[in-house]
């Protein structure tokens, strides 16, 4: 048993492909555009095999951000420290806003937070 995709709600489809395609070199599939309910999506497939599933519809509300059930951030393995202070220097330099500057967590990880175009949470992890 494998997790088949993982899949969110963005305000902007466009600017949050780029964002994983220029940052994570995702591979962007065809849009999926259903007219009837004004829903859109896009699959980003990672080198790994993850999938994940980009989506939006003309009708949703703005959810308010912080703490709260549900999902809490996606985390990218880079491979190496160096690639996490690699990639969060170049995202901070690109002007995306970081959360926590790379260090060694708690339980062990080497790590740093950077938020996506509309603010989900990304752990860039060795």
């Amino acid at each position: 048993m494998k997790i088949e995709h993982f899949a969110i709600y963005v305000k902007d489809l466009e600017k949050t492909k780029d964002f994983y395609v220029k940052y994570f070199n995702a591979d962007a599939g065809k849009i999926y555009n259903n007219k009837n309910t004004g829903f859109k999506s896009y699959f980003l497939s990672f080198q790994s095999g993850a999938r994940l599933e980009i989506m939006n519809k003309s009708d949703l509300r703005p959810n308010i951000m912080g703490e709260h059930f549900g999902y809490a951030h996606l985390a990218i393995s880079l491979g190496s420290e160096e690639e996490v202070n690699r990639l969060t220097a170049k995202l901070e330099k690109d002007g995306h806003k970081i959360l926590k500057a790379p260090r060694r967590t708690g339980d062990g990880y080497y790590e740093s937070v950077v938020s996506d175009p509309d603010g989900n949470l990304i752990e860039l992890t060795k």
